[in-house]
C-alpha cells in the first residue's frame, strides 16, 4: 500500500538465523530435538505433580505452573524457527509479527513474575516455617499469584504491542532474526519510536528490577535463616531446596537482560540472537531437567510412575 512517497508494509521476511541451506538443515534437526526435549520434559512434570499426592504442596504447585508456562514459551518461538529453516517463503504478515509479539511478552513477562512469587514461597517455607501452612497453602491464595502474574504478563503485553501497531513501516521488511521481536522491528519503523523504545526500557528495566529485587531480598533472608540451623543435614536439605529455583533465575534473567536492558545505542543483534536462543529454546528444555535432577521428591515420583507403567 502507498502513501505518497511510501510504501507502508504489510509483511516482513524473516531471515533466522543462519542462510547457508546446509546450516539449516543442520539447525533444523538440532531445534526440532530441542523442541521435543522441552515439551516432553515439561508435560512430564507437570503431570508427574498433577498424579503424586505427595508432590501436592505449594512448591511443586509453582514448579508445575512454570512447566506449563515453559511448554507454551517454546511453543511460541520454535515452530516459526522450524519453518523458517525449511521453507522458501519465509515472510510473515505484520499481524502475525504482532501476535507472536504479543504471546512472547506474555510468556517473558509472566515468567519473570512467577520467579518471583516462587522466591516468595521459598522465603516463606524457610523463614516462617509455622505460618506457612496457613499463609501459603490455601489452594486459592497459591491460583490468584499464579493468575495475578499471568495477568501482569498480559497488561504488560498489551502495552508493547499496542505501541508497535501504531507504527509505520515503509522501509526494509527483512528482520535479521529468528522471530518478531521488538528491538528489530523498531530498527525497521519509519515512525518516532523514541516512546516505544523508552516503553521497552522502562517496562524491561522496571519489571526486571522489582522481580529480581524480590528473588533477592528473599534469598538474603533464606540465607539468613538457614546459616541460624545448628543441623549440617537440615541446612543442606534448605539449600537444595532453593539451590535449583536460584539456578533457573541466574539462567533466565542472566540471558533475557542482553537483550532487553540495554540503550537502543548499544544494541547488537548477533549478541541478542545468541541470548535470545538461550532464553527462548534452552532455558524452557533446562528447567524441567534442573528441577527433576536436583530434586529427590521428584526423582521419586518419577520412579514409582515407571514402575507402574512397566511392572
Amino acid at each position: 500500500m502507498e502513501i505518497g512517497n511510501h510504501t507502508i508494509l504489510t509483511e516482513f521476511i524473516l531471515l533466522g538465523l543462519s542462510s547457508d541451506p546446509k546450516w539449516q538443515l543442520i539447525l533444523f534437526g538440532i531445534f526440532l530435538m530441542l523442541y521435543l526435549i522441552t515439551l516432553s520434559g515439561n508435560m512430564t512434570l507437570v503431570i508427574l505433580i498433577r498424579i503424586d499426592s505427595h508432590l501436592h504442596t505449594p512448591m511443586y504447585f509453582f514448579i508445575g505452573n512454570l512447566s506449563f508456562l515453559d511448554f507454551w514459551y517454546t511453543s511460541v518461538y520454535t515452530p516459526r524457527i522450524l519453518a523458517t529453516c525449511i521453507s522458501e517463503d519465509k515472510r510473515m504478515s505484520l499481524a502475525g509479527c504482532g501476535a507472536q509479539l504479543f504471546f512472547s511478552c506474555v510468556v517473558a513477562y509472566t515468567e519473570c513474575y512467577l520467579l518471583a512469587v516462587m522466591a516468595y514461597d521459598r522465603h516463606m517455607a524457610i523463614c516462617n516455617p509455622l505460618l506457612y501452612s496457613s499463609s501459603m497453602s490455601p489452594s486459592l491464595f497459591c491460583v490468584a499469584l499464579v493468575i495475578g502474574s499471568c495477568v501482569g504478563g498480559v497488561i504488560n503485553s498489551l502495552t508493547h504491542t499496542t505501541g508497535l501497531l501504531k507504527l509505520s513501516f515503509c522501509g526494509p521488511n527483512v528482520i535479521r532474526h529468528f522471530f518478531c521481536d521488538l528491538p528489530p522491528l523498531l530498527k525497521l519503523s519509519c515512525s518516532d519510536t523514541s516512546m516505544n523504545e523508552l516503553l521497552l526500557l522502562i517496562f524491561s528495566g522496571i519489571i526486571a528490577l522489582i522481580t529480581f529485587m524480590t528473588v533477592m531480598i528473599s534469598y538474603i533472608f533464606i540465607v539468613a535463616a538457614i546459616l541460624r540451623i545448628r543441623s549440617a543435614a537440615g541446612r543442606h536439605k534448605a539449600f537444595s531446596t532453593c539451590a535449583s529455583h536460584l539456578t533457573v533465575v541466574t539462567l533466565f534473567y542472566g540471558s533475557i537482560s542482553f537483550s532487553y536492558i540495554q540503550p537502543s545505542s548499544q544494541y547488537s543483534l548477533e549478541q541478542e540472537k545468541v541470548a535470545s536462543v538461550f532464553y527462548t529454546i534452552v532455558i524452557p528444555m533446562l528447567n524441567p531437567l534442573i528441577y527433576s535432577l536436583r530434586n529427590k521428591d521428584v526423582k521419586n515420583a518419577l520412579l514409582k510412575a515407571f514402575q507402574k507403567l512397566f511392572p
